[in-house]
């Protein structure tokens, strides 16, 4: 069928023609917003799930009822080794500057406006961006201690968001990147915020170890947040899914081909847009039969492995595409750790280092106490794909 019409939207982050099976979560992000507009309390909320289920879509979406109801946003990617002061501060800049152009905010705009620029100033972020205009605020989130001024900085900014009737929104996207310091103190901060009722609502995603990371950082993280689960899309959504877009583009697919894709992806959404993408383009004609999802299933799978997979597979040292792919030998998991170094041909305690280097890399995680699991989906099959002749390297250095 015609490629130009095609309706999926296969990529990262990329917004799939149907958002299926997520009414729930998103209800609750709008009751959290409606709820803080209007003065009451509600909790800030983590996306968890692994990589492909639509987190990051779903975060967009949260922006997007956000900002329909009137709030001032500031969306934020976590990379790896980059501090969260530097993150903040030019997003936090623009709210400020929309605040205080209020005419009963603006004292309190500028005020916080001032404790932005000594933030920036304490924690070495560039603020040549400021306007001549902006002066420090003496001693408000200037003393170099990151719990300290991010709390007073947002307490500032949600004091002027008050004033303003302007509630603001910070969604943070990979929040498992941020450091222990950087999580903690976005805690700490989030925790005052909340004591004094002001209109600010965190909304992140992150893998699943993100719970259990927060619960480090501080003890009550859990009365903060709801943390959801995002997962693979149940039979029905799976299958609106791929119907509705096609139905809408004017074609329609048989219910033995919804059942293969079904099959194949195992609801992951993001692999659910490579096959329902390969699969309209090979379709000679509507409908789009069973025969032609098999026979776009080598080219969906060839999209992922030179894609979704294979970006993350590069980024990984010897020592742990070999760790790897002696978890895919075990399985998709969980596996015990020891079962992993046994594998390897490596003692626990060698295996050790590898592990911990994969879970900050966000290829793994530990679903339980001495467990091993991958934080992307199926790429044990991958790793048989990318590694087909592997042998155990036995006593690898760490």
């Amino acid at each position: 069928m015609d490629p130009v019409v095609n309706p999926f939207a296969p990529g990262a982050g990329s917004r799939p023609p149907a958002l299926a099976g997520r009414d729930e979560l998103l209800e609750a992000a709008s009751i959290a917003l409606r709820r803080i507009q209007a003065g009451r309390h509600a909790k800030s909320m983590m996306l968890l799930g692994l990589r492909g289920v639509g987190k990051t879509v779903l975060l967009a979406r949260i922006g997007e009822l956000a900002e329909s109801l009137g709030y001032l946003t500031a969306v934020i990617e976590a990379p790896e080794e980059r501090r969260l002061a530097r993150l903040l501060v030019p997003k936090l800049r623009r709210i400020l500057y929309r605040i205080s152009g209020r005419e009963k905010a603006r004292v309190l705009g500028n005020q916080a406006l001032g404790a932005l620029r000594n933030f920036a100033s304490a924690f070495k972020v560039s603020h040549a961006e400021f306007e001549v205009g902006v002066t420090p605020e003496p001693g408000l989130a200037a003393s170099g201690d990151l719990e300290t001024d991010l709390t007073d900085l947002l307490v500032a900014i949600g004091e002027a968001a008050r004033a303003a009737d302007q509630p603001a929104a910070i969604l943070i996207d990979e929040v498992q990147y941020l450091t222990d310091e950087d999580l903690r103190a976005l805690i700490v901060a989030l925790h005052r915020i909340s004591q004094r009722a002001l209109p600010i609502l965190l909304f992140g995603a992150g893998l699943p170890q993100l719970a259990a990371l927060s619960g480090e950082a501080k003890s009550y993280s859990e009365r903060l947040f709801d943390f959801p689960g995002v997962g693979p899309l149940d039979e029905n959504a799976t299958r609106g899914a791929i119907r509705v877009p096609i139905e809408e583009a004017g074609a329609e697919i048989d219910d033995d081909a919804l059942l293969e894709i079904a099959e194949r992806t195992e609801g992951y959404p993001y692999f659910l847009q490579e096959w329902g993408a390969h699969s309209w383009n090979v379709a000679p004609r509507s409908p789009v039969t069973r025969e032609d999802v098999v026979s776009a299933s080598g080219k969906a799978t060839a999209a992922l492995d030179a894609s979704f997979f294979r970006v993350r597979f590069d980024r990984l040292t010897p020592r742990e595409q070999d760790y790897l792919r002696a978890m895919a030998e075990l399985g998709p998991g969980p596996h015990r750790s020891g079962e992993v170094a046994a594998r390897l041909g490596i003692a626990v305690t060698s295996a050790g280092p590898l592990r911990t280097g994969l879970i900050r890399k966000g290829m793994i995680w530990g679903p339980s106490h001495g467990e091993t699991a991958f934080t992307v989906p199926m790429f044990d099959r991958y790793m048989f794909r990318a590694m087909p002749e592997w042998r155990p390297p036995g006593g690898i250095a760490t």
